[in-house]
């Protein structure tokens, strides 16, 4: 059962940006950290971002770092991921996730999840 869902992802040329946004219901969302993961072809889940449910909290994993910029509108129950500069690398099947209350980047402390976007960088 999809409790978030993600929306955003497509194909883009390399250099070029797209902007993820994932919606959850208000009981998921609320007083909960948010995170992006992605999952390549071959690879396992990573980490790519997370924000805290005040938004003053964010991390990024250092192949993202400068480049994507995650955000939140609670009022929405949306979080979103600008991503700037994509890379081929970055392609990959992207989730949004609703974890604990404080930002962590272990995928198993997050307990619900979207069933993701799929985001393809040409080379």
């Amino acid at each position: 059962q999809v409790q978030l869902v993600e929306s955003g992802g497509g194909l883009v040329q390399a250099g070029g940006s797209l902007r993820l946004s994932c919606v959850a219901p208000g009981s998921m969302f609320r007083s909960k950290s948010m995170g992006w993961f992605r999952q390549a072809p071959g690879k396992e889940r990573e980490f790519v971002s997370g924000i805290s449910w005040i938004g003053g909290t964010t991390d990024y994993s250092d192949s993202v770092k400068g480049r994507f910029t995650i955000s939140r509108d609670n009022a929405k129950n949306t979080v979103y991921l600008q991503m700037n500069s994509l890379k081929f690398e970055d392609t990959a099947i992207y989730y949004c996730a609703a974890g604990p209350s404080i930002v962590v980047r272990n995928s198993g402390a997050y307990r619900y999840w979207g069933q993701g976007t799929q985001v393809t960088v040409l080379s």
